[in-house]
């Protein structure tokens, strides 16, 4: 006898006949998740402001319909997170799959707030903030107001899940099989709650005109297609900071803080040497895990400065290096810089193995740091559902790859801690044939203030 059957799910993924049910079923699961798991409301309302204790209620409420002025509103979802006499309250608007938030309602929302004691306005979409600002424009809210308005994507809320499963880890086995549910529906396509995995519909006119050299600042598309690797590097992040569970952050270059002074300077880059730049920095390692993406050349790089330690020669320097990197891709490329020097010299992983003074070059200058490199042909393919994302499949496999077989590999060198210094004590005549060595830091007993205190 021959059966077809399908594993009975808390939240099933069959059924889903639209985009409305979808976003409704899954901003149900989430906040019904939310009031059970503990370890991930906190991870994701904390920042906001609810309270942290483990005990707190968490409450949560859909299809809310609140009376305003005569005209109800009815956001998505209300949460409430009580502990003791402190209380916390969140109203939520919810967009899955391509539908984007609307300024309009969100302002809405915060006015309602304001006026009715609400603290906070959460939104939940798949589009991703590339600078910790709210990706919706229009957004009137004051920076010094009591509400605050804050977005999550659906790709942060899997990655904290994630997160939390992998490394942080639930005691609780109900608890632990309710976040699995959860991850497990967020993860399907048909929940519309979708990963990062289109670099967008001018992307290919863009990349091309990069080659050729023919982009130029009016290129149509181009803001977008900037403005998305920017959510790459977010997006990239994220997934990061889920597998190795530390947080890990995009960081900017000085002065490139502001969201629009960044895209112009991206912008410029493209136009000049079809060149996108990013970086990513996690906590701990020897350095920051930086990002070149070369359109022209096609080409894609991740690499790591590191300092050389400054206590041994040149050929102890590399050593250093080589020892801790020993099982890295032959084709990592060593780039060795000497202190004041405008140019480096380079060998491969393979080559410095047979040879420590390989990356030196003839004058073998003591490295004042280093600059490991790998790269990658910028995949071409169409992997994810027929759209041209296999640029965006070789970033995320570059960014792994290179962290796990690199980066973190690499122990910082520190400079050792100074050491006490001794000297002998006089030589009393009687006292010829013994030296006494006395340290230099010894207190004289009694202690001037030791009688003092007494």
């Amino acid at each position: 006898m021959k059966a077809e059957m399908q594993r009975a799910r808390l939240i099933p993924v069959s059924g889903i006949g639209s985009v409305q049910e979808a976003e409704q079923r899954a901003t149900s699961a989430l906040l019904a998740i939310l009031t059970k798991v503990r370890d991930l409301s906190i991870e994701l309302l904390s920042p906001m402001g609810a309270p942290r204790a483990q005990r707190a209620e968490v409450e949560a409420f859909i299809e809310v319909s609140i009376a305003n002025s005569g005209r109800p509103i009815r956001p998505d979802g209300l949460l409430r997170v009580t502990y003791g006499k402190k209380s916390w309250s969140a109203l939520l608007e919810v967009k899955t799959g391509s539908n984007l938030l609307e300024a309009d309602q969100i302002n809405k929302y915060w006015d309602f707030a304001r006026e009715t004691g609400i603290d906070h306005v959460v939104t939940i979409s798949n589009e991703l903030s590339s600078d910790g600002l709210h990706p919706t424009p229009g957004l009137r809210v004051r920076a010094n107001s009591r509400v605050g308005v804050s977005h999550l994507s659906w790709t942060e809320i899997i990655m904290s899940a994630n997160r939390i499963k992998k490394h942080k880890g639930i005691s609780d086995p109900e608890q632990a099989w309710l976040l699995d549910e959860l991850i497990r529906y967020l993860q399907h396509p048909k929940s519309g709650a979708l990963q990062f995995e289109d670099m967008g519909a001018h992307w290919a006119s863009i990349r091309d005109a990069a080659r050729e050299g023919t982009l130029t600042r009016r290129s149509d598309g181009i803001e977008d297609v900037v403005d998305r690797w920017d959510q790459l590097l977010r997006y990239a992040a994220m997934q990061l900071s889920a597998e190795i569970g530390n947080d890990v952050e995009v960081i900017y270059g000085r002065g490139l803080t502001d969201a629009q002074r960044r895209r112009s300077n991206q912008i410029d880059s493209l136009c000049t040497s079809g060149q996108m730049t990013g970086a990513l920095r996690i906590p701990d390692t020897a350095g920051d895990l930086q990002l070149l993406a070369d359109l022209r050349a096609r080409r894609l790089s991740a690499f790591v400065d590191v300092h050389a330690p400054q206590d041994r020669g040149a050929r102890g320097r590399v050593s250093w290096l080589v020892g801790q990197i020993g099982e890295a891709p032959a084709d990592l490329v060593v780039e060795c810089f000497a202190k004041n020097a405008r140019l480096s010299t380079s060998a491969t992983l393979a080559e410095t193995r047979e040879d420590r003074l390989a990356p030196l070059g003839e004058d073998r200058s003591e490295p004042h740091r280093f600059r490991l490199i790998t790269r990658a042909e910028m995949g071409m393919g169409r992997k994810r559902g027929g759209r041209n994302s296999g640029f965006i499949d070789t970033v995320l496999d570059l960014v792994t790859d290179f962290y796990g077989s690199v980066v973190q590999q690499i122990t910082p060198w520190q400079r050792p801690a100074p050491k006490l210094t001794k000297e002998s004590t006089p030589v009393e005549p009687d006292q010829k044939d013994e030296v006494v060595e006395v340290d230099t830091f010894s207190w004289q007993q009694p202690h001037p203030w030791t009688d003092i205190q007494r």
